[in-house]
This record gives C-alpha cells, structure tokens and sequence, in this order.
C-alpha cells in the first residue's frame, strides 16, 4: 500500500520503519529535513511539501506534535487538506485536542475523505518494536481501512466509537493516568527516601503485594534509572494535561487532580526542566517540593 507519513519525531521514525518493513511504500515528510534520514536510507522516498507526501497514496499518516503543528500541516501553504482526494483515508496518530479532532472530523466530511483517530500509547523502544497499543475511533468502513496500515505498528487496537474525538478523548485521559501514576511514585520513593528505605526495595514490596503491574515496574524503573534517551518529555506532559482540562472543561467537568498535576508541570518549565523526561522530570519536582 502507498502511505504518505507526515511528522518524522522521536515517535515517528520507528513507526514509519515498521510499515517499511511490512511492505507499504511510504512518501515521507517532516519540518526539520534532517528527520527523514533514517527512512530514506530504508527506501522511502522524500516529499518536499506536505501535499506532496500525499500524491498517490491510499493513506495519509499524520504523527504532528500539536495543534499548531496541523494548522501550519493541514492549512498552511501547500497543505494537506487541499491535496486529499475524495476517498482518501487520513489517519491521525497525533496527541491533539478534542476540539482540533472535532473540526478535522467535520472538515474530512465536507470533502468526502475518511478521517479515522489512531492515537497510541507507547514510547520510541515500544514503537521499534510494533508494539504499540492503538487507539481508534471512526466510521466502521474507515476503521477497518486502517486496520492493515495499523497492525504493522501495534500489539492492539481498542476501537472506541465512531466519532474521531472520542480516540483522542481516551488518549488524552490515558496520558492522564500516567502522569497521576508517574506522580504518585515518584512522592512514594521521595517518602520512602525520607525513612531511610531504599525505592527499590520499597517498589519490589509494594508491586509484588499490591499491583503485579509491567507497566509500574517500567516507570519505576525509568524514574529511578534515567534513560540515556529521553521518551515523552516535560513539555509534552504539560501539552497533554492542558489539553485534557481544555477537554473537561468543554463538557462541564473539573478534575481536580489534573489541576494540581498542571501546577506541578508549569512549575516544572519555569525551572528550565521541560526538555527533561516527563517522568523523570516529575520525580526530581517531588523531590524538590517535598524538602520541609
């Protein structure tokens, strides 16, 4: 199959290699041209505009950054959306606002154009390794479009709904939970360091008798041994969580815990830590905040 894949990040680099390597011929694109290496050496073939990436294709792949990202991709100059063919799929796997999703969903219906949310879950190692979690939203016929486009990338997909925004809506809170739970272990080390207990120790106990959670175990040990590499930064997680509350508030609701979650994350770039990992970032704030 002919993808173009626009948005070549730290995300969409080893998911654009993963359907190289399941035999699609991918139109590559990115911002910064230097991003497009990677691919090319595996036999993509570069675009120079964003519409151009679309000339051909059966699916389009967007893995944009944010919202700004798709108004400059989508609308700007040499856009996307001009170039889309009635009947083409476009596929998001961007984490954006419910709101964006919302307009995209309207715009692909005035031009005839299949519009399925794909958001994913899952670092740069996971996504190397097509083990991504997908998450998919869209009308039946344009999900089971996907379907083949996504496999390649993934060890699951939870289709959600038939409205594009309710993907994005679940990604959104997912990234939530994460953020709460990163949080929550990173007061408990800072707690356990204040008793004199070593964190792993403290960790090995507590999952062994509470969680038995993979997933735990995994933050624990990004948080507690920094990677050489830095996944999901700061500024990311502060990105997600803004848009989430945005998302809330749309539809009359409060989340209290996200709110305390923004401060700590706002405060967390005011003392230069965006660049930093998001959970790596939330344990050196903890630690900072819970010296008396």
């Amino acid at each position: 199959m002919k993808i173009g894949f626009l948005g070549l990040g730290k995300m969409g680099v080893p998911m654009a290699l993963r359907l190289i390597a399941a035999g699609h011929e991918l139109s590559v694109w990115n911002r910064t041209e230097g991003r497009t290496e990677p691919v090319i050496r595996e036999g993509a073939i570069a675009a120079g505009t964003p519409a151009e990436a679309e000339l051909g294709a059966d699916a389009v792949i967007t893995m944009l950054f944010d919202d700004a990202a798709h108004e400059e991709v989508l609308f700007g100059a040499n856009g996307l959306m001009d170039a889309l063919e009635p009947g083409t799929l476009h596929i998001s796997c961007s984490t954006i606002s419910v709101a964006l999703s919302e307009r995209l969903t309207a715009e692909h219906a005035r031009r005839g154009i299949d519009f399925v949310a794909a958001p994913v879950f899952g670092r740069p190692n996971v996504a190397a390794d097509g083990r991504l979690w997908i998450v998919a939203a869209g009308a039946d016929a344009a999900v089971e479009r996907a379907r083949p486009i996504l496999e390649p990338m993934s060890r699951g997909i939870s289709v959600v709904g038939a409205e594009p925004r309710m993907a994005h809506a679940v990604k959104l809170g997912g990234n939530f939970l994460i953020s709460a739970m990163t949080h929550g272990l990173s007061e408990a080390f800072v707690f356990a360091e204040g008793q004199g207990i070593d964190p792993e120790l403290f960790f090995e106990a507590v999952n062994s008798a509470l969680f038995q959670s993979p997933f735990y175990a995994a933050y624990a040990n990004v948080i507690l041994h920094p990677p050489e590499q830095v996944g999901a930064t700061v500024d990311l997680g502060a990105k997600d969580l803004r848009l989430l509350r945005e998302a809330a508030a749309s539809r009359n609701t409060r989340l209290s815990l996200a709110d305390t979650m923004a401060q700590i994350f706002s405060e967390a770039q005011q003392l230069g830590r965006g660049d930093e990992d998001w959970a790596v970032g939330q344990y050196r704030m903890a630690q900072r905040r819970g010296r008396i």
